[in-house]
């Protein structure tokens, strides 16, 4: 049986599409970009995805109808790469987030966010933000993930909020990480790279042998469609990728030097199934990749948390 499931800040679905993999239902999924509510339509047609600005969106007709509130509230309040304002960031939605637990009443809740939360000048807020769940009922659980200790070809270390109510809250133990499984960058894209029939397919993905570093999707006002500043495209470099930009086909023959990813690459080392498409143009279609939260970490702690809502019925 599904579970019934909202999600706010859905981006182009990788956190919803992991939740469904994992058994929820998404009755209403809140998203204000344009492309990427055009992503969610395209691959998921009977979604109910809701264009708009989460402050204007009230869950409380959905009161006592909902087993999860889940959602990647936007990072650059938190984020080493942002002014880190944190609760004077006006983009800062966790106080939003908690008002629609409020109004729905989940038994559950997941909110994903940059480790930046973590660091000590976030202390204070953290802990209001626990308190303010706390005092709605719910045990917490509040760790720093990375992606490749779940299937994922890449490091994005992310901080993860889990909220169940009693007599739930009990069952719950979050997913054991596997950090063998995730394949390294040359066995994932060694197909996509060779797709237009370039020779040294074979060459580059036994020299990229690693996992890559964490995407960067950039924003509407900072960053365009390349893999993130100096530290992370050296990064890159080192796995044989030239991280300058995002190209719009694979290396066709004869091609020599450090080829550059494509969108669809790209998405695959975040996770998302190669059938996954993404609306707009380059740039806004690889922001959407580079800003997702990984589907098979969504998966696997969207399983832990049904395991525990199954257990405790």
């Amino acid at each position: 049986m599904s579970l019934r499931s909202i999600e706010i800040c859905a981006g182009a679905g990788g956190q919803a599409l992991g939740l469904e993999q994992a058994g929820f239902e998404h009755v209403a999924l809140v998203e204000i970009e344009p492309p990427a509510c055009a992503t969610l339509r395209l691959n998921r047609p009977t979604w109910n995805v809701i264009e708009g600005d989460v402050h204007k969106f009230s869950a409380s007709p959905y009161k006592g109808r909902i087993d999860l509130l889940a959602g990647g509230v936007p990072c650059p309040p938190f984020s080493v790469a942002g002014k880190q304002l944190g609760a004077d960031d006006e983009r800062d939605l966790f106080p939003e987030a908690l008002r629609l637990v409020a109004e729905c009443n989940p038994r559950a809740v997941m909110i994903e966010n940059v480790r930046g939360i973590f660091y000590p000048k976030f202390a204070a807020y953290r802990e209001s933000i626990l308190d303010r769940l706390h005092a709605m009922g719910y045990e917490t659980w509040w760790r720093i993930v990375q992606a490749s200790d779940y299937g994922v070809s890449q490091l994005r270390p992310r901080a993860i909020l889990v909220g169940i109510k009693q007599p739930w809250a009990q069952s719950f133990t979050w997913p054991e990480p596997h950090p063998g499984d995730a394949p390294t960058v040359g066995e994932l894209l060694h197909d996509a790279m060779a797709a237009n029939g370039w020779e040294g397919a074979d060459a580059w993905a036994e020299h990229a042998d690693g996992v890559a570093p964490t995407l960067v999707g950039g924003s509407k006002k900072h960053g365009g469609a390349d893999l993130g500043p100096t530290r992370a495209r050296n990064a890159w470099a080192q796995l044989g990728v030239d991280g300058r930009g995002i190209v719009e086909e694979a290396p066709a023959p004869g091609f020599e030097g450090s080829p550059r990813l494509t969108v669809g690459m790209a998405a695959l080392v975040q996770g998302f199934p190669a059938d996954w498409k993404f609306s707009g143009r380059k740039t806004a279609a690889y922001r959407q990749v580079g800003n997702a939260f990984p589907p098979p970490v969504a998966r696997a702690v969207g399983k832990a948390i049904r395991e525990a809502l199954d257990a405790g019925q």
